[in-house]
């Protein structure tokens, strides 16, 4: 018997939970091992857990986590080309690479995530409209499949294997090794302006008319507000800051170190979080951050906000949390203003509510984003949440949106059918890879992805 542990897992929202069998692989041979055992009917593969849904959860199956499987392998000091196991996370990477003036291609909104799940997720930034989604800039990956087969595919060799894993939420094999371009920077800081802009119309506008202009874009969104308030927003717009951009004084320009971390030692009562809290909360934040150029930020407080606070999903209480991502086709922004309508009539209290428009879609089979506008928010369990949620998804198909399946934990298998119409070309894939269904999780069940699952 291969040694694990029966733990109750979750995403990062805390929402839903299952008992999972844990393996802690710290050699590439254990992870062939552990598939073949049989000693579990699936499993799947996980990082830090900061999925919020039901990606990396598979209850009554095995998890098989990457975090000791976190070597650098090799780093090319003139390309910015890095080499890595799944298992480095976004941190470690920082951690090592920004000091000698290089920083990540693209990031999601919290650096505590494994390079194997950036891939597996095809996470986004800030810059998606510039630079595309974390999987544009793989440059070639090793893939473990259930039957012992070590693939070595790229978006020019095994292509068809590549795009089905970039997005593919685990369902192909294991990620073993990724080559990653890095991009350079002059230092550890970004320069912001800001624009404080009164509704949803205003703010559409500002995004089209800046996009071009800088290379990070994202709107916090006050989803609470009504009537000619609606959509209010403070667009934060980035670049990274050049040495001579810094404060006289500053010394190092890669100085910028993580501050010390307040965490949050238990969970928050129910009632805490509720219309009137966040109500207050949103308008203190739209108060506090005026129109202005030029401000002077370290990197840490640009793309990872909520990073500096430990345990934050703690706030939501016991119930947890969803995190609702909808992304709405350009020329359908109607839709977007609907569903901040319908969230703003509900009170569903959101003191994380981002907007950032995206750029071309990828190639990933079951890649997230497409051209338009992207809405996500954080919204309390509650009782009759799902129902409600299920009537945003409707709203969502009918204007031709996609929900993104790191954040989901509740959408039905025909709304991901017909949000993610190369899904077909996926299970494909997947069948010949995984002809057993070896691999397998609580979404992928959910959304029909493992129905083929035997053991």
């Amino acid at each position: 018997m291969i040694p694990s542990s029966t733990q109750r897992l979750s995403g990062w929202g805390r929402y839903p939970a299952e008992d999972c069998k844990v393996f802690r692989p710290e050699k590439r041979r254990s992870v062939h091992e552990i598939l073949d055992s049989g000693q579990e009917p699936h499993y799947i593969a996980r990082g830090l857990g900061r999925s919020y849904g039901d990606t990396a959860v598979n209850g009554g199956g095995g998890v098989l986590s990457t975090v000791r499987l976190n070597r650098m392998l090799s780093f090319d000091e003139e390309s910015g080309i890095l080499e890595c196991e799944a298992g480095v996370s976004l941190a470690e990477i920082l951690e090592v690479f920004l000091p000698r003036g290089w920083f990540l291609p693209v990031t999601p909104g919290t650096k505590f995530v494994t390079v194997g799940g950036a891939i597996a997720n095809d996470v986004h930034g800030k810059n998606h409209h510039r630079d595309g989604t974390f999987g544009a800039h793989v440059l070639d990956l090793t893939l473990l499949t259930p039957g012992g087969d070590v693939i070595d595919c790229s978006p020019e060799s095994r292509k068809d294997v590549y795009w089905a894993t970039v997005g593919g939420i685990g369902l192909t094999g294991i990620i073993l090794t990724a080559k990653i371009r890095m991009q350079r920077v002059e230092s550890a800081y970004m320069k912001v302006d800001y624009r404080r802009l009164k509704n949803i119309q205003e703010t559409l506008a500002t995004i089209r008319e800046t996009d071009a202009q800088y290379q990070y874009s994202v709107a916090w969104v006050d989803c609470l507000a009504r009537g000619g308030a609606l959509g209010r927003s403070v667009l934060l717009l980035g670049q990274h800051a050049a040495p001579n951009e810094l404060w006289p004084g500053t010394g190092d320009p890669f100085g910028a170190r993580a501050r010390k971390k307040p965490g949050v030692p238990f969970d928050f009562p129910g009632f805490a979080l509720n219309p009137l809290s966040i109500r207050a909360f949103n308008g203190a934040f739209y108060a506090m951050h005026p129109s202005r150029d030029g401000k002077i930020i370290d990197y840490d407080s640009y793309f990872y906000p909520l990073d500096a606070v430990n345990n934050w999903n703690r706030i939501y209480g016991k119930r947890g949390f969803t995190q609702y991502q909808a992304t709405f086709p350009t020329g359908k922004e109607d839709g977007l203003v609907q569903l901040l309508e319908r969230l703003s009539a509900a009170s569903c209290a959101s003191f994380l509510a981002v907007l950032k428009r995206f750029g071309p879609e990828g190639k990933g089979l079951l890649s997230y984003p497409f051209e338009g506008y992207t809405l996500t928010l954080d919204i309390p369990m509650r009782e009759g949440l799902l129902a409600f949620l299920s009537d945003c998804d409707r709203l969502v198909l009918q204007y031709g949106g996609r929900l993104y399946l790191a954040k989901d934990m509740c959408m039905s298998a025909d709304s991901f059918a017909a949000m993610y119409p190369r899904a077909g070309e996926f299970r494909k894939v997947r069948r010949e890879l995984d002809p057993k269904g070896v691999l397998s999780s609580r979404m992928a069940r959910r959304l029909r992805l493992a129905e083929d699952t035997t053991s």
